[in-house]
Parts: C-alpha cells; structure tokens; sequence
C-alpha cells in the first residue's frame, strides 16, 4: 500500500507533464525537442528491458542469431510512429540477400555504417539485417539493461584501450562468422559525427582487418546527414531520412597489407553516396549561392557587352534611298551580309574590330 501511494502520483504527474509537453510541442521548437527526445529515450529503455526478455526466448527457441534483428524492428516500429521519423531504403536486397548468399546458406559479412549520434539506432532498427550482431566499446557491456541486452545477443566487445585485447577479440569474432554465418556491425568512425556538413570522419581499421582475416566481405551503409531533423541539442523534428546500402566490397584474396587501402576506398564510397543522398550543408548552400550571383554577374556583363556590338546611329541622307539616311554597325559575318544585298555590298568595309560598316547606297 504505501508503495502504490508513491507510484500513483509519480505516474500521474508524468503522463500530465508528457502530455503538456506534447500539446506545447504543436507550437514550439523547443517543446517539441524535449517532447520527442523524451518518447524517444523512454523507448528505449523500454526496449532494452524487452531486449532481454527477447533474448532470454530466443536462446531457449533456437533463435539467438535473431535476437538483434527482433529487437531493432521493435524498436522501430514502437518509436518511429512515436516522433515522426521514417526511412527509404535503396539497395536492401545487399542486406537480405546475404542469407543466401552462398549456394542458399548464410554469408557473413562486416557491416559498416556511418555514425552522427544517438538517434543511429533508429535507422538500425529498420534496416538491421537477420543473423548479425553488434560490435561495441566494452565499456557498454557494464550499462544495466543495454549490457545484459548486448551481451545475450552475441555482441562482441572491444577494449580499445589494450591493442592486444582488441585483435584478440576481432580474431574470435572473425572465426565465429566463418563458422556460424553471422554479419557483424560496426561503425569504422569509432565515434559519433554530429554535424551540419554530410562528413565522415576517418575510419579506424578494425573492422576491415576484421574482414580480410574472415574473408568475408564489406556491406556499406549510409544514411542520410539528418541534422535539419535532429542536432542533439535543440532540434528534434519528424520527417523522412534516406538511407542507401552499397554493393558489397569483396575482400577474397586480400591480406593484411591491403587493409589501409581497403579502408579508403571504402570510405570515399560511403563519403560520395552520403553527399549524394544528404541535402546541401550551410557551406555548400553558401558556394551555391556566392557561384549563382557570379554567373549571374557573367549574364550581365555578357549582355552589355552584346549591346555595345550593335549600334544604331541616324544621321542625314537621301530620303529616296534610305529613310532618315541610317546607317547599321553591326557585329556580323561579312560573307553572311553580301550574300544577303548582292551588288549592293561593294562598299563594304572591315573594321579592325571586325564590325561591319555599310554606308548608304546613292540613287544616282
């Protein structure tokens, strides 16, 4: 009894104080941040408690390489709705069609992704293929619900503080995917990229070492740079973000040596489709706009300059002849203009500037 004394009104003052937000965030930038910050963070942790109860059902059923797949597609499907943000995907059959990859098996693969913030797990749960796990800093494998979640669904932990720890972890993972099938997911920035740009920062190496020891190979994927929707900190908005996946990038045949390369080249696939994908930053708005007024000073000039090639003068003459006695400078091709007047052009004459003068014709 005195428990329920405490948790009612906690209950009913939240849901009055969510619901206040929620009719203040129709109208307000800022409400409407914190409102869909807040439904989208109380999923979450919703969902990392449904995490382990996933887990827990699907180790006993035989579903445990599915685990991260049923998690992230009910997340998705419980948050999306709640802030208004949606996906197209371009390129999901590279996904989906790594579970027949091979003669009809599984194909494991390394996933790749870029990373601007939190709110990556939303587009995880849309597009996190079946058979796959999560590669992330140890330190999370201590966070309660999120830990007990990851560790059930097979991530796999790197200490990025011990080197020898981390290859030791990669090289297990690796035999773990040969062996089993799975995709393994990694973000190669090592940390998040907020920005207004569409950027990648450079990419850590782990997960391509990771690929040419298993064999296996890369699945680039990119989504759009969403800060017009979301900015961490005063910005959180619905709307509809792209997200492209890339052909696959073989690694058969590769070795340690070609890893730098590998990463590289991968990168600047994941850089070009991003920009490709991403609306315009503030600087490339500002060039666009700094080029826009230079072509159209160019117009401009263009124009005055054609006029100045044309001059019209009226001067005193003949009035059988020519009225008003006028006479035409005028920037044409002087072949053109005898063709057109016949005889009549044998007082034509060429000006060092190439504009053809025609005087007028006597009546006598």
């Amino acid at each position: 009894m005195p428990l329920g004394w405490i948790v009612k009104p906690l209950a009913l003052a939240s849901t009055l104080a969510l619901s206040t937000l929620g009719i203040l965030s129709r109208k307000y930038k800022k409400a409407r941040f914190y409102y869909h910050l807040t439904l989208y963070v109380s999923t979450l942790g919703a969902l990392s408690v449904w995490g382990v109860i996933v887990s827990i059902v699907a180790t006993v059923t035989g579903q445990r390489l599915n685990i991260n797949y049923l998690v992230a597609r009910s997340f998705y499907l419980t948050c999306s709705p709640a802030v208004g943000i949606t996906f197209d995907v371009d390129g999901e059959e590279h996904l989906s069609g790594l579970l027949t990859a091979r003669g009809g098996k599984a194909q494991s693969a390394v996933l790749v992704g870029n990373h601007q913030s939190f709110l990556d797990i939303l587009y995880l749960g849309r597009i996190f293929p079946k058979r796959a796990a999560i590669m992330a800093k140890k330190e999370l494998k201590y966070t309660p619900g999120l830990g007990q979640f990851m560790s059930l669904s097979g991530a796999v932990f790197v200490n990025r503080s011990n080197r020898v720890d981390a290859m030791a972890a990669l090289r297990a993972a690796g035999e773990d995917m040969k062996k089993k099938g799975v995709s393994l997911w990694v973000f190669p920035e090592g940390t998040r990229a907020s920005s207004a740009e569409p950027a990648l920062l450079p990419f850590k190496k782990g997960a391509f070492h990771l690929a040419v020891q298993a064999q296996v190979p890369i699945v680039p994927v990119v989504v759009e740079n969403y800060n017009r929707l979301f900015d961490g900190r005063s910005r959180f908005e619905s709307g509809k973000l792209r997200i492209k996946v890339l052909p696959p990038i073989p690694t058969v045949g590769l070795t340690a040596d070609d890893v730098t390369k590998l990463s590289e080249d991968t990168r600047e696939r994941m850089l070009n489709a991003l920009r490709d994908i991403s609306e315009p930053g503030p600087s490339e708005k500002q060039t666009a706009q700094i080029t826009e007024a230079e072509q159209f000073s160019d117009d401009v000039k263009n124009i005055e300059d054609q006029n100045k090639k044309t001059v019209h003068l009226n001067v005193e003459g003949d009035q059988n002849n020519q009225e008003d006695g006028q006479v035409l400078f005028e920037s044409e091709d002087i072949t053109s203009r005898s063709s057109k007047s016949g005889n009549d052009s044998t007082e034509d004459e060429m000006d060092d500037d190439a504009v053809l003068l025609r005087r007028p014709k006597s009546s006598a």
